[in-house]
C-alpha cells in the first residue's frame, strides 16, 4: 500500500496496522502489543467507565480528554460502547481514575505510531 492517506486511517483504526501493511511486521506487532495491552488494562481497571473531565471543567481540558480517547481507533468505539451501561460499584475500584489515564495514553501513543507509519509511507523513515 503506497497511499499515506490509507496508511494513516488503517493506522489509527488498528493500532500498529499501519506498519503491517507496509512490511514493518515486528515494529507493527510492537505497537499493537502495547496499545492493545494498555488499551486491555484500562478496560479491566474501569477506565471505560471513568469520566475523565468535563466540559464545565475546562474546554481544552475536556477537548484533550476525547482526543485522546479517540486515539484508540477500533478500541475508542469499544470503550465508547462499554461506557454506555456503566456497572454500579466500578467507581469503587481502586484502579478507576488509572484505568482512566491508560486509556488516553493508549490512544496518544497510538497517535504517535499512525505518524511514524506515515512518516514511513512518504520515505522519511526506513
Amino acid at each position: 500500500m503506497d497511499n499515506p492517506i490509507l496508511i494513516a486511517i488503517v493506522s489509527w483504526f488498528f493500532p500498529g496496522g499501519g506498519h503491517l501493511v507496509q512490511g514493518k511486521i515486528v515494529r507493527g506487532v510492537i505497537i499493537a502489543s502495547v496499545v492493545w495491552l494498555m488499551f486491555l488494562i484500562a478496560i479491566a481497571s474501569g477506565g471505560a467507565h471513568y469520566p475523565g473531565f468535563g466540559f464545565k471543567d475546562g474546554t481544552l481540558l475536556y477537548l484533550l480528554n476525547v482526543f485522546a480517547k479517540c486515539g484508540n481507533g477500533l478500541g475508542a468505539i469499544v470503550a465508547f460502547v462499554m461506557a454506555g451501561t456503566p456497572s454500579k460499584d466500578v467507581a469503587a475500584l481502586a484502579t478507576f481514575e488509572y484505568g482512566g489515564r491508560f486509556l488516553e495514553v493508549a490512544g496518544l501513543i497510538n497517535y504517535l505510531a499512525m505518524l511514524d507509519a506515515v512518516d514511513i509511507a512518504y520515505g522519511r523513515k526506513r
